[in-house]
């Protein structure tokens, strides 16, 4: 006959080695796995069947081997009161006899215990219920917590996940969610660094943890607080929204304040804020601003803290070291990886990227991998090849300014057309400086300069030269090159500029930063407003606290720089060498678009008859004239006249592009090319 041993666990007991590797449940089931005589079925967290033939398998035999493996999981409890055994016989037509069921006629002592029993049992169910989905969301909690230590950087944030995970225990046994309900945050973080990503972190981590009851779904809103501005009615819609808040399904409320950094104690502002404090059971508000100064983010602070529970976290922009992590992590997941010479370049694109002063942090470094990857897969399906690994020439496509790149910096400052005195300026600066490296008793120049000239006339490539010099020689580290312009530096909020400028000047050491348009950063009216100001009071610390490791470079305007250099004269000091920049002659500008038609592209030689006879005729006005771009205007000619006969070649079903005189002739007569004007023919005698 086949008979059942029920084997029943104290829920309290069990409850108690929730923290073990292994339940009692689980230790049975695995010492009995390898008995092809007995199956085990219908097992929960407190109790178990063992199935048998009582032909085959003893009863007393087996209870014995059960009661070893107890014993030997958990020797050091007393096991005489922790579990049972109930034996079940299975009779034909699916009843079953249980052994020790009591008889009609028992006392009513013997029912009364078995209801104690039925309540114990009925305990025991509930328990096990609970010991389950606690199970449950200790495994939910421990996957959250790999994902917040798998962050790059964010170790304010992994704190707090760690601080949060350390008291829940506490928290949910004296049942003081009610009172962490109140508890808000100041997030200070850039755009693009993952803001949002945080807040549905800090929301998972509070309902595994049990410390909240978050909505399972939409548990995160993002909001911006509107401006005074926008009339007032603007706060209607938030306020409407605090009101729907639950403490039975709470959600994370994003709310950005960046526009209300200067105007603290607005009446709107702190009417908002005891809005937002009453309405605390519903919503854990997280209050983000940029990443600013320490001075102005505590400013932000106290204000919220006079009617909220703050806590704040910061988040620096990230480093290059953390954006290669982030970077690989994104490409696992795909299966490739990065070759050592390839990172140059990638880091080189980044910093392109960053070179308008529009950075977005994880959102900019997801793109250029998805870039990268298109150009990846391009590669190995024109090839036939099936390559995981991004190699240097798939980074160095990425890059806008590498068509020289496997040439010295000395050969391609050569291969300008012009600037010999640029050139032999260049020389001496490096000259001098290789000099003072090699005798120690002569201090090291400083090697901040300016450039002054028109635009187009060469500034940007020759700056970049230069590092590339200054990387080769052994002087810079690095020699990268990042470009910005002049308000590039400047925030949006109070207290931004200083950490902006900050970090792009971290990004640039052992490079060149080179400025454009410096002067933008001066204004003499003094106004308290202009970030100008401050930006420039940083990076002139940056230039003396890193004059051996970072090389500024500003350009402008002769008369421009003059009065910037004017206005700062600790800025003056620092940058003792000034190159100056000439227009270039009307046969330098011939030469220069010769070049680039020779680089790229297959011509007639009547094109460049037509081209000579065109820039010859450029007047003096013109070429004087403060907005003439020079190399730029000539570029821009350059690139119409090939589309021009990209155009024609198209039409005319040839696949081979060749510039032609027509060609030039067609672009140079467009609007912003006609710029030879024949005189007019006097009226009269």
């Amino acid at each position: 006959m086949m008979k059942k041993l029920l084997i029943e666990f104290e829920a309290d007991w069990v409850l108690s080695h929730r923290e073990d590797d292994c339940l009692p449940v689980d230790a049975i089931c695995k010492a009995l796995e390898g008995m092809t005589e007995i199956k085990v079925e219908g097992n929960s967290l407190t109790d178990i069947f063992v199935v048998f033939d009582e032909q085959t398998v003893q009863a007393d035999e087996l209870q014995k081997k059960i009661k070893e493996v107890i014993a030997s999981k958990f020797p050091q409890d007393d096991l005489n009161s922790v579990f049972r055994f109930k034996l079940v016989s299975e009779q034909a037509g699916g009843e079953k006899d249980v052994q020790d069921e009591p008889e009609k006629g028992d006392s009513e002592a013997e029912q009364a215990e078995d209801e104690e029993i039925a309540q114990k049992r009925a305990k025991a169910r509930e328990l096990a219920s609970s010991l389950k989905e606690e199970l449950n969301g200790g495994n939910k909690l421990q996957d959250i917590a790999d994902k917040i230590d798998g962050l790059v950087g964010a170790q304010a944030f992994k704190d707090l996940a760690n601080e949060l995970v350390l008291i829940s225990p506490e928290t949910k046994k004296r049942k003081l969610g009610d009172l962490f309900a109140y508890q808000s945050y100041l997030f200070a973080i850039g755009d693009g660094c993952g803001f949002t990503t945080y807040l549905e972190l800090l929301a998972q981590l509070l309902s595994a943890t049990g410390m909240q009851k978050m909505r399972q779904k939409f548990s995160v809103i993002e909001e911006k607080l509107p401006n005074a501005s926008d009339g007032p009615n603007a706060f209607n819609s938030i306020y409407s929204m605090l009101q729907v808040g639950s403490p039975e399904a709470m959600k994370v409320l994003g709310l950005d304040i960046s526009e209300w950094m200067s105007n603290l104690n607005s009446p709107v502002l702190r009417n908002f804020l005891r809005e937002a404090e009453k309405s605390s059971d519903g919503f854990i508000i997280v209050f983000r601003v940029p990443f600013v100064d320490k001075e102005v983010l505590a400013k932000v602070e106290g204000a919220l803290n006079d009617i909220l529970c703050i806590r704040t976290l910061e988040f620096p922009p990230m480093s290059e070291d953390e954006i290669k992590s982030c970077a690989k992590s994104e490409l696992q997941k795909y299966g490739y990886k990065v070759s050592a010479p390839a990172w140059g370049y990638f880091l080189k694109r980044i910093a392109e990227e960053k070179s308008d002063g529009r950075f977005y942090g994880f959102n900019t470094v997801k793109k250029v991998i998805v870039e990268m990857l298109y150009k990846k897969l391009l590669h190995n399906a024109s090839k036939q090849i099936s390559s995981d690994v991004i190699g240097k020439k798939d980074t160095m496509c990425l890059c806008r300014a590498e068509s020289d790149s496997e040439l010295s910096g000395y050969e391609m400052l050569n291969k300008l057309v012009g600037n010999e005195n640029i050139k032999k300026s260049i020389e001496e600066i490096i000259a001098q400086i290789e000099f003072s490296m090699q005798n120690d008793s002569k201090d090291r120049p400083c090697i901040h300069m300016r450039f002054e000239g028109n635009p187009g006339t060469g500034k940007t490539t020759v700056a970049r030269i230069i590092g590339k010099i200054l990387k080769e020689k052994g002087i810079l580290r690095n020699g990268n090159f990042y470009e910005y312009g002049g308000r590039d530096f400047c925030g949006r909020y109070v207290g931004e500029t200083a950490p902006k400028t900050s970090s792009i000047c971290r990004d640039a050491y052992g490079s060149v930063l080179f400025i454009d348009e410096a002067y933008s950063l001066y204004r003499s009216d003094s106004s308290d407003r202009d970030y100008g100001r401050e930006a420039l009071d940083t990076l002139i610390a940056e230039m003396e606290n890193h004059r051996n490791d970072l090389v500024v470079i500003m350009a402008g305007y002769k008369d421009d720089m003059n009065v910037l250099m004017k206005g700062n004269l600790g800025l003056a000091s620092r940058m003792p060498y000034i190159i100056e920049f000439p227009n270039f002659t009307r046969e330098q500008l011939y030469e220069i678009f010769v070049s680039m038609v020779k680089d790229k592209f297959k011509y007639e030689e009547k094109l460049f008859e037509e081209a000579h006879k065109y820039f010859l005729g450029l007047t003096d006005d013109i070429l004087n004239a403060k907005e003439f771009s020079n190399a730029r205007f000539v570029r821009n000619l350059f690139e119409r006249t090939w589309a021009k006969a990209s155009l024609r070649c198209q039409l005319d079903k040839q696949k081979t592009v060749v510039l032609t005189a027509s060609d030039f002739e067609r672009a140079s007569k467009e609007k912003e090319f006609k710029t030879i004007i024949p005189k007019k023919a006097r009226i009269g005698f």
